[in-house]
């Protein structure tokens, strides 16, 4: 896999057609199938400032106005030679995806990574992931790789190995440079959720029915993305946490998954030690068939 860089040379190969439409439709039929050509670019401040901000309000959902974005979009975008986007209509259009690193020791005084440092701890605290804690108190020397990864709902799963190889990459590199990407821990920030019986069927005339689902759906966790099932295997710790603006009961039915249930969104925290991040970028690329 290749990234097609902002200069317009090629940093691996830059297109790649994917099936959007599963593995195995079950019909030769080719109308049964979508190909799309996408392209892996480094971040451009030129052109994809609005679009990162709008994946990252996506990623922290209805916590994301307790951060300072703009910042934490112009962060991204001042290391351009780490991270990639994911577009459809080459540079200038915005990006469907992205994932990027950032150093949290490095940036600890920008005011937006104290909100998120602050949000994080607190979230893990209540979920008793106490490793955190100590590697992000003032005077620890760990250095931790915060890494912030969202795509629009109806991207194909392929496009994350080679975002994670990508980064992978791009770490050694820099870390060759002298540059501060020597991360002894990585921390992903991610979403869950959990399926919650629906309030309109609050009138419903059938009450055993609604009782037995709001019970079989009570504690069961679901991944928004499947590498992060793998990751899990891989990390030190890790946890789900509820957002800190939750909406109202009848929320969850704007997200509503099947027929009698509604999607009740998490965040969600992954904690992986330096030295297995590689290991982990290797089985998210097995698990989701990335190509060779």
């Amino acid at each position: 896999m290749v990234k097609r860089k902002a200069n317009g040379e090629d940093k691996a190969a830059s297109k790649t057609k994917m099936d959007i439409d599963g593995e195995d439709s079950g019909s030769d039929d080719d109308e049964s199938m979508l190909n799309v050509d996408f392209e892996w670019f480094d971040p451009d401040p030129e052109v994809d400032f609005h679009g990162l901000k709008t994946l990252l309000r996506q990623l922290f959902d209805v916590d994301n106005q307790l951060f300072d974005l703009s910042e934490l979009t112009d962060m991204i975008l001042a290391q351009p030679n780490l991270g990639s986007t994911v577009k459809c209509e080459g540079k200038e259009s915005d990006p469907y995806a992205f994932l990027t690193v950032l150093n949290l020791h490095q940036h600890r005084e920008k005011a937006v990574i104290q909100q998120l440092t602050q949000y994080l701890l607190s979230k893990a605290a209540a979920q008793e992931v106490k490793q955190l804690q100590s590697l992000l108190s003032p005077d620890s020397k760990a250095q931790v790789g915060l890494i912030l990864s969202e795509r629009f709902i109806n991207m194909p799963h392929q496009i994350i190995p080679p975002l994670y190889s990508m980064i992978l990459e791009e770490i050694n590199l820099a870390i060759k440079d002298k540059e501060p990407y020597d991360f002894t821990h990585y921390l992903i920030i991610s979403k869950t959720y959990t399926e919650v019986a629906s309030q309109l069927d609050a009138e419903d005339e059938r009450p055993q029915k609604k009782k037995r689902a709001a019970k079989d759906v009570a504690a069961e966790t679901f991944y928004f993305h499947p590498e992060d099932e793998v990751l899990h295997k891989h990390a030190l710790a890790h946890c789900s946490f509820d957002y800190t603006k939750q909406g109202d009961e009848g929320a969850s039915d704007a997200k509503r998954a099947f027929q009698e249930l509604g999607v009740r969104p998490q965040g969600h925290l992954m904690l992986i030690e330096g030295k297995k991040f590689e290991g982990a970028v290797k089985a998210v690329g097995e698990y989701l068939g990335a190509e060779g």
